[in-house]
């Protein structure tokens, strides 16, 4: 360390924040700054947000980064308003003009086109995504002028409903699988429509069975005593709501926690309905203790653990 450097010490602590992210910042941005303030050795996001992007975006300290990968896999909830008539380079506002048309579209014409985009359907990742070829993202062949070919890619549209529309202002609400592009859906829906769009603004509001209620905004955190920032956290099984909980006795837990498989069967513990991954806790204290997958005959296999700091 150099002379007079003053090192940081940073402290663990861990839970999910549910930030309100700002328009702008990219999520590792808002990662970094919010890392900052809570002063936190581990800390990472669960899934990007595009810069120009406001809403939920949960972010992980310590244990809970262990469990980020749920809410990647997660569906989301999004809205959205679409600017009908006029095509840009990226998809949204940050992109140049394309295009500009007349915009003549009735209300039952974006009825029957948004019929097309529910359900199961192919999307083509945009150039200007983080998506990687050949250790590349794709958005920085897009600014050097460089288009490749990418495969098409199947996506869910559980729902896709048009809140408001006023010409050429086209207001949505969109809750879909992971993977889904808001930005190349409302593309799509100009295609569809004869008139070119591009994404005027995208707000996200859900994040698997997470919620803007209760998320935070950056400013209300820099307000706030450290004692309550700290309170703010979610606990870290807020990850894990989705998924069936199974309670073990001090003594199973105790080999849980060591990695051993566990024939729960035999040992009178009260088990899900169906196999697949559980959490899990213990049953003394309600500590979650980590995940694990439920197998045939009551075979408990650990997944992801907790570790010691606050399981022992």
């Amino acid at each position: 360390m150099a002379k007079n450097q003053v090192r940081i010490l940073r402290q663990t602590i861990d839970g999910v924040l549910l930030l309100d992210k700002p328009v702008g910042w990219s999520s590792n941005d808002a990662l970094i700054k919010v890392k900052r303030l809570f002063n936190a050795k581990k800390a990472g996001h669960t899934g990007t947000l595009d810069p120009f992007a406001t809403g939920l975006l949960p972010l992980c300290f310590g244990e809970a980064t262990k469990f980020a990968q749920d809410l990647l896999d997660a569906d989301k909830s999004y809205e959205a308003v679409v600017h009908l008539g006029i095509r840009t380079t990226t998809g949204d506002t940050e992109g140049d003009v394309l295009e500009m048309h007349a915009v003549e579209v009735t209300q039952g014409q974006i009825d029957a086109a948004l019929q097309q985009f529910t359900g199961e359907i192919d999307q083509i990742p945009p150039m200007y995504s983080a998506l990687k070829r050949e250790g590349k993202p794709l958005y920085e062949y897009a600014r050097a002028g460089i288009t490749l070919d990418r495969a098409a890619r199947r996506v869910l549209i559980h729902t896709l409903e048009c809140v408001q529309y006023n010409a050429p202002y086209l207001n949505l609400r969109v809750t879909c699988s992971k993977g889904t592009y808001i930005r190349v859906l409302g593309e799509d829906i100009g295609t569809a429509l004869g008139c070119g769009a591009h994404l005027q603004a995208l707000r996200r509001t859900q994040v698997g069975n997470l919620s803007l209620t209760g998320a935070l905004t950056v400013d209300a955190i820099i307000g706030m005593p450290e004692l309550l920032r700290n309170q703010s956290l979610a606990p870290v099984d807020a990850l894990l709501s989705s998924l069936p909980a199974v309670y073990l006795l001090d003594p199973l837990s105790v080999r849980y926690l060591q990695g051993q498989r566990l024939s729960l069967g035999k040992e009178g513990v009260a088990l899900p309905t169906e196999q697949g991954r559980i959490r899990v806790y213990r049953q003394s204290d309600g500590q979650l203790l980590g995940t694990g997958v439920m197998a045939e005959f009551g075979v408990l296999a650990p997944e992801r653990l907790i570790s010691t700091h606050l399981s022992c």
